[in-house]
């Protein structure tokens, strides 16, 4: 497990986490942290508190990063509605490797490698309004086994993700 700290997209996340003022440490599991169940199950806690990082392709190509409570199904019609745009399209893992650097499984809410051109521009964020119940949630690192703890304030400041409800 001590490798899964030396993976590229980990050592990125901690550094990151560093310049933008995240407090928590990056903790290994021993166990898949792929879904919000196996995280939650991982770390003791409530599946709700798992701030989980789902990346959608909106109609214009750029790549929409929904963090949302591992508790919620995201419902892409009230998103879209919301976005004022027709619909979400679901991105490929190649999409999502492209548009952030990570692999699916391991997608931090910040660490993306985008450089703002049309070929690969910044995302869209967007944080669920649950994640706000939790005084502590748990995002990935980069890494299936890599995650961290946080706050949905942390979270909101160091993504400039916009607040919204995505699901029952």
């Amino acid at each position: 497990m001590e490798d899964v700290l030396k993976n590229a997209s980990v050592k990125r996340i901690t550094a990151e986490m560093q310049e933008r003022g995240i407090k928590g440490a990056v903790r290994i599991l021993s166990d898949s942290a792929r879904t919000a169940a196996e995280a939650a199950e991982a770390l003791d806690i409530e599946v709700g508190q798992i701030a989980s990082s789902i990346v959608f392709k909106l109609p214009d190509g750029r790549p929409l990063l929904i963090i949302t409570s591992g508790a919620h199904r995201i419902d892409t019609t009230l998103v879209a509605a919301t976005l004022g745009v027709e619909k979400l399209h679901r991105a490929d893992a190649n999409f999502v490797k492209s548009a952030s650097g990570i692999s699916i499984g391991g997608v931090s809410p910040f660490g993306w490698q985008h450089d703002g051109t049309l070929a690969n521009p910044e995302p869209v964020v967007l944080i669920d309004l649950a994640l706000a119940a939790f005084d502590v949630v748990w995002a990935a690192a980069g890494h299936p086994h890599a995650v961290f703890p946080t706050n949905y304030e942390e979270l909101i400041k160091s993504t400039s993700a916009q607040p919204i409800k995505v699901g029952d």
